[in-house]
């Protein structure tokens, strides 16, 4: 196991598997079922499964059946979101073998639903996920994914309230920085790095190694990749891998 966590993120919908650009532009890339065969394979230490679900996120519920399908494929440890919205939703993907689950939107003003996860799921079992977004006047606020709006909430203050709620782990989305493979946001990294106790996971924007090693040198402990896991060369080729010896020289 690496000292260092690089996890992969597979988002799909409709049994798609799917890559998005700063949240907008969806590009279809393959089977779900396929790249995680493929992660299998690579011994990756575990994975994060998103369904990022329809243009009508009210209506949206997860797709129970084909979640069985892919963790009964997956022999790696599985944090799955998407479309939880009550305690019943979670014990649902629970009992289909899943080890952790990732609340986004509903958490913003449902402190009560975490509340109610961790007591009856325990704190190592909940993560939640956070989209952030770099407004006009260069501030960072969180951003609501089922509105597409930028959310009255002040960010730290939110990620405190989250601990003190028993939260285990938080992945930190850069919406900016989405599908392009261009870098991590480093400022935004160090704004939060060091605001909780729980680990944090920061997402959006890696693109070559170099790109890990830039975050690993302010700290972080947690890299989540989704395009560099998927596509390869200047042309962005897909190639679902994992690069584990590279990984290796960075630990």
């Amino acid at each position: 196991m690496l000292d260092k966590r690089f996890i992969p993120v597979l988002s799909f919908h409709n049994e798609e598997l799917i890559k998005t650009i700063q949240f907008k532009e969806r590009q279809y890339i393959g089977d779900p079922l396929n790249a995680i065969k493929i992660f299998n394979e690579k011994f990756v230490d575990e994975i994060i499964i998103l369904d990022i679900g329809p243009d009508n996120r009210d209506e949206f519920q997860p797709n129970y059946k084909y979640l069985k399908d892919l963790i009964n494929e997956c022999f790696i440890p599985v944090t799955y979101g998407g479309g939880i919205k009550h305690f019943d939703d979670a014990k649902k993907i629970f009992d289909l073998g899943v080890d952790k689950i990732c609340i986004n939107s509903e958490v913003l003003n449902n402190y009560a639903l975490i509340d109610e996860l961790v007591k009856y799921f325990g704190s190592q079992s909940i993560s939640v996920s956070l989209d952030i977004i770099k407004n006009k006047s260069e501030t960072y606020k969180i951003y609501n994914y089922k509105t597409q709006k930028e959310e009255n909430i002040d960010l730290k203050d939110h990620i405190r309230s989250l601990e003190n709620y028993g939260v285990g782990e938080m992945i930190i989305n850069s919406v900016n920085n989405d599908g392009l493979m261009k870098g991590l946001d480093l400022n935004l990294i160090n704004e939060l790095k060091n605001l909780v106790k729980f680990p944090m996971i920061f997402y959006g924007g890696v693109g070559v190694i170099k790109h890990i090693n830039d975050a690993l040198n302010i700290g972080v402990d947690a890299i989540a990749c989704s395009s560099f896991f998927c596509f390869h060369g200047k042309f962005k080729s897909v190639l679902i891998s994992y690069p584990f010896k590279e990984f290796e020289n960075i630990r």
